[in-house]
């Protein structure tokens, strides 16, 4: 490998494209890039032990900010020792910066964003029958607890704060999460918004970090938005690399990393990750936002994105929701009543090793919690695998030959 500065190594490339091996390192241990980072929203991913989630090759975990500042509070997250210690993660942790959830579940929608753009346009999205819960200034955004009705205030400023205090290795300047159904004009006012909030974060981040010099290194990721419009993407992404560069707070500092944010329109979603990565240095990590789909692990990979996130795995699974070698499936059918063989014949997660399909099929119609912890273990085991088999391709220059055995398998063309 060829090292690129002290924080991220590039290793193997795609010939003729921007899809890349690495190493990203941090004070908990190394991230083998392309990595698949399971989301554990609340401290936990839903169901399964940490340790477990350690045992499918999980390299690191991601938490939600917006979540653990409401419930238990980084003021408890900290006295514990930090995020990893809290859940007893021995590995490196991300935290998001709260923006996707105060937007998301303000606006009702959840967290949901469709990949589309079929429905509707508008700015001011709010879901049927739900009240709007954040409204967005220049300055932050104040919202409405989705736990109890309580009123809050996020900034730049105080999502750093909470990340410092959750102390996860690597966190994310504070954002305005869009959908494919802002209009244009939104999408220019957001995207400058966001460049304004990344400048507070650096200047904010780098403050917290001087007064702490004991506390364990985080790196900060940059997000940049844009949308489906190739000329917002690339200036806001130019924008948040040249900041150090600009008189002001942030002068002379830079992120360590970026991350590719907002709904993406599924069939462009390999043409935006690559005018990003045009505009992104070769020596920092790439983040991919909320993407685990076979078809999209591939096409981000090859674009260059170097690790992402999702929760996908888990939430389809405590809805008996399969992914297998041949396609996705639902444990629930009638079918799997008196299936004696694994949720897939090719996956060596403990699940597929010790359970059945009518036993899960049975545990799902009886309502009993362990459906979700063994199906959530399948499915992150899954993914984590598939990423990891991708890496080694990229590595060995199989990587096309592997796709479209994977794709051709997975969705039935092959």
């Amino acid at each position: 490998m060829a090292a690129v500065g002290d924080y991220f190594t590039v290793g193997d490339r795609l010939e003729g494209r921007d899809g890349r091996t690495g190493v990203i390192h941090t004070p908990r241990g190394d991230i083998a890039t392309p990595a698949f980072i399971p989301v554990g929203t609340k401290a936990t991913v839903k169901a399964v032990l940490p340790e477990t989630m350690k045992s499918l090759g999980a390299q690191a975990v991601l938490a939600n900010a917006y979540h653990l500042y409401l419930q238990p509070g980084p003021d408890i997250v900290d006295e514990a020792g930090g995020l990893g210690r809290f859940m007893n993660w021995p590995g490196p942790t991300f935290t998001d910066s709260g923006g996707f959830q105060v937007l998301s579940l303000g606006s009702g929608f959840r967290k949901v964003l469709a990949m589309d753009t079929t429905r509707h346009r508008a700015d001011d999205i709010v879901a049927p029958g739900k009240d709007r819960l954040a409204r967005v200034d220049d300055d932050g955004v104040t919202f409405t607890s989705h736990l109890d009705g309580s009123t809050h205030r996020f900034t730049p400023e105080v999502s750093m704060g909470i990340q410092h205090r959750l102390g996860a290795d690597i966190i994310f300047a504070f954002d305005e999460l869009t959908t494919l159904v802002n209009t244009r004009a939104y999408q220019e006012d957001s995207v400058r918004r966001t460049h304004d909030w990344a400048i507070r974060c650096l200047a904010e981040h780098h403050r917290l970090a001087a007064a702490a010099p004991d506390r364990p290194a985080q790196a900060l990721f940059a997000v940049v938005q844009g949308a489906q419009y190739e000329d917002l993407r690339r200036a806001a992404t130019r924008g948040l690399v040249g900041m150090g560069e600009q008189d002001g707070p942030a002068h002379g500092l830079s992120f360590d990393g970026y991350g590719i944010g907002g709904a993406l329109e599924k069939q462009n979603l390999a043409t935006i990750i690559g005018w990003v990565i045009d505009e992104l240095p070769e020596d920092k990590p790439r983040h991919l936002l909320g993407i685990s789909e076979p078809d999209d692990l591939f096409a981000a990979i090859e674009a260059g994105a170097d690790t992402f996130d999702c929760v996908s795995p888990s939430r389809v699974a405590r809805n008996a929701a399969i992914y297998s070698g041949t396609g996705r499936y639902n444990i629930t059918g009638a079918r799997y009543r008196r299936d004696f063989g694994p949720l897939d014949p090719d996956c060596d997660c403990y699940t597929c090793a010790n359970y059945t399909r009518a036993y899960i099929h049975h545990l799902f119609k009886a309502k009993e919690i362990l459906s979700a912890t063994l199906c959530t273990i399948h499915n992150e085991r899954f993914i984590i695998a598939l990423v990891d088999r991708i890496r080694a391709a990229i590595a060995d220059g199989s990587f096309d030959e592997l796709r479209a055995e994977v794709l051709g398998r997975y969705y039935g063309t092959g």
